[in-house]
């Protein structure tokens, strides 16, 4: 058995085409949503959350059928009708270097969408290969209590400090224990971390 390839996409500037304005197309969109992508969506009708969507310049919508060309410039094609013949079109007639996900028909899909747990910079995803999707809802639900609020907070200082640290830090030694040190409890927990990290660094030094 194949397994599938885990990665995280650029898409900043990038085409997402989502063909159909239902739910499920609703669903897609939201995931697109703050990744930077220019999401487009092509439906005759759709649900009211898309709506204000399109209104709030959030998206481009298409209010028609399914078109070829609506395909052209796409790095990533949702297939989200809740027609199965429409679905396989789209598949059907985009490009072999296009990616394109089919809600209805997973194994003939270029990639799957996993449940997700996002605490600004942190992104955790989960897969079960299609074995159980309630099994990846159920571990999202423990990892977003596992990781918490704190961490969003906590990922910015961890950017910031080790910019810091490979920018000023010569000695590799010390580059080492304090990047491992920003990872510690203490600094996920410490109500002042900048401080904390200049204190321990002039230990250090």
């Amino acid at each position: 058995m194949s397994t599938n390839y885990p990665i995280m996409l650029q898409l900043d500037g990038k085409m997402a085409v989502v063909i159909g304005g239902g739910k499920v197309a609703e669903r897609k969109v939201r995931g697109l949503l703050g990744t930077g992508a220019n999401v487009k969506v092509i439906s005759p009708e759709a649900t009211a959350a898309l709506q204000t969507l399109f209104h709030d310049g959030k998206l481009i919508w298409e209010k028609r059928s399914f078109l070829k060309e609506d395909l052209q410039d796409a790095s990533l094609i949702f297939a989200a009708t809740d027609n199965k013949d429409t679905n396989q079109m789209v598949k059907s007639l985009a490009e072999k270097h296009q990616l394109v996900t089919i809600a209805d028909d997973p194994g003939q899909s270029d990639f799957h969408l996993p449940a997700h747990v996002q605490r600004g910079r942190l992104s955790i995803a989960i897969s079960t290969g299609g074995a159980s999707p309630t099994l990846a809802k159920k571990l999202c639900v423990e990892l977003e209590q596992r990781f918490d609020e704190r961490y969003e907070d906590y990922l910015e200082f961890l950017f910031s400090a080790r910019q810091w640290i490979l920018r000023e830090v010569k000695d590799p030694s010390l580059k080492r224990k304090l990047l491992t040190a920003i990872v510690s409890e203490d600094f996920l927990n410490s109500q002042n971390r900048t401080e904390d990290f200049r204190r321990l660094y002039k230990e250090w030094k």
